[in-house]
């Protein structure tokens, strides 16, 4: 069950990425169905790189958005509101029988006392 959960969750940090590289290539497509219109090649190329650059922009602030409102897709896919992995939610949780406790990057270690 655990590698079922990290494929989970690296499918969920892949996919904000990959929603913008897909709304990319269907807004450059759009684009270029636009530029069969267009007689100067030059100007098809522009009209299709501009509309494929529009639609992935705008596909990634739609599911950024959706990200920030949803708080159970975000732990579902262990990603925070910008969309990057949440690495707190990476890391195994230790439950209160552990005999050594874990240092924090905050917190510096302690040594013993004399």
């Amino acid at each position: 069950m655990r590698w079922i959960r990290l494929l989970f969750r690296a499918f969920g940090w892949l996919l904000t990425p990959f929603m913008a590289w897909a709304a990319s290539f269907f807004g450059c497509v759009a684009g270029a169905m636009l530029a069969t219109r267009i007689r100067d090649p030059f100007t098809g190329l522009i009209v299709t790189a501009v509309t494929g650059g529009v639609a992935g922009f705008t596909g990634l602030l739609l599911w950024l958005r959706l990200l920030r409102q949803s708080p159970e897709i975000r732990e579902a896919l262990a990603v925070s509101a910008d969309g990057t992995p949440d690495i707190v939610a990476a890391l195994p949780i230790l439950d209160d029988t552990a005999e050594t406790p874990v240092a924090t990057a905050a917190e510096p270690p302690r040594e013993p006392a004399p």
